[in-house]
This record gives structure tokens, sequence and C-alpha cells, in this order.
């Protein structure tokens, strides 16, 4: 499995590319704009073609997936905390719709004590971040671990490989796609080298 999370920022003509990356093979797409409100990610959706709003995650406004019919829901760690009590609540209100969910998560232990099935689990940094400076990788073994875990941090075409023989199940690409010059291209680069893991094992 691979997920593109979309760049922080504001990117000129965005909603062409990630029409691209969907058209070139995107399995899931996490849509995440800490800077917008509401109508600024009502907009950007606007924008992508609706056929591809089934494989987008939401990890902002979540009553944005039942207007938009959005595949699911990302609830990132610190909403997950506050949540606390809360949260199996939370996570069935979207399940009994058939929306998936999803979480971050910093720490294995952290997954490992977790109650909720999520569809899947993000763990980073696994290793050092190509968007964030100074973001160090931790190399997290999850060979152990039953859970579906998708790795992020430092995850490019070269990094494919180790990210897998560390037990992963799927990788997250963030700077590995909008930090290059041609994310597409990079996108299907990184996409060649998956299937080739994916043939290997």
């Amino acid at each position: 499995m691979i997920i593109v999370l979309t760049s922080e920022r504001e990117l000129e003509n965005e909603a062409d590319s990630i029409n691209l990356l969907f058209q070139n093979g995107l399995e899931v797409l996490h849509y995440r704009k800490p800077t917008f409100d509401i109508e600024g990610y009502r907009a950007l959706l606007r924008k992508i073609d609706s056929k591809y709003y089934n494989r987008i995650m939401i990890h902002q406004f979540h009553e944005l997936c039942e207007e938009f019919k959005l595949r699911g829901i990302h609830i990132q760690e610190q909403p997950r905390l506050d949540l606390d009590e809360k949260l199996e609540e939370y996570v069935n209100g979207y399940t009994a719709n058939n929306f998936k969910v999803s979480s971050s998560f910093h720490a294995k232990d952290d997954i490992k004590n977790c109650s909720i099935d999520f569809e899947y689990v993000l763990l980073s940094p696994v290793f050092s971040s190509i968007s964030k400076e100074g973001y160090k990788g931790k190399g997290f073994d999850v060979t152990d671990l039953d859970e579906f875990v998708v790795g992020m941090g430092g995850i490019n075409d070269e990094t494919l490989q180790a990210t897998f023989d560390l037990g992963f199940k799927g990788v997250g690409v963030l700077g590995g796609i909008w930090n290059t010059k041609d994310p597409i291209a990079s996108f299907l680069r990184i996409k060649e080298a998956h299937s080739k893991v994916i043939k290997d094992t």
C-alpha cells in the first residue's frame, strides 16, 4: 500500500497534480492542510475529480467525509489522545457508515496499547524526514506487530526496501513526492520500487 500525504503548503495546480497521481495508480491520498479552514478544504476537494473521492482520507474537518463521500477519516495523534474515552464511540460513528478510519502514532508501544481496531496506522519517523528538518528517524522494527502499520518519514524509492524489511505493510510519502522537481515522476519511481519489493516478498 502506498499512501501520499498532501503537502502542508498550498501548491500551484495542486488539484491537477493530485488527479494525475490518482490516474497513475495512487491508492490512497491523505488530505492534510493544517492552515486551511473548512472552506479551503472544500475548495480544493471541488477541484479534484469526484471519481477519486473514494480514495481520500481527510485529516481535519471530518464532517466533510460525509459531505463529499470520501474514503474515510484520519485521526492525528493529539486529537486521538484528546478524545480519550470517547474515541471508540467516535470511530464507530464512522465505521458504522462504511467509512475507513486510520490514526497516527509516534511510538510502537502506543500502537500495542491502543484497543481501537483502525484499518491501518501511520508510524513515524522511520527514517529522517525529507519534509521536516531535524526530524530524525527511529528505524522502528514492527515485525512483531499484528496491526497493519504504514511507515512514514524519509520514504522514497531508495528507502522503500528497508521499510518493508522492518515489517511495515505500507508506506506513507510526503517529502519524497512534493519536495521533488517532478512529483508524478517521483511517485512512479516509488510505485515501481514498491512493485519490486512486493514481488520479492
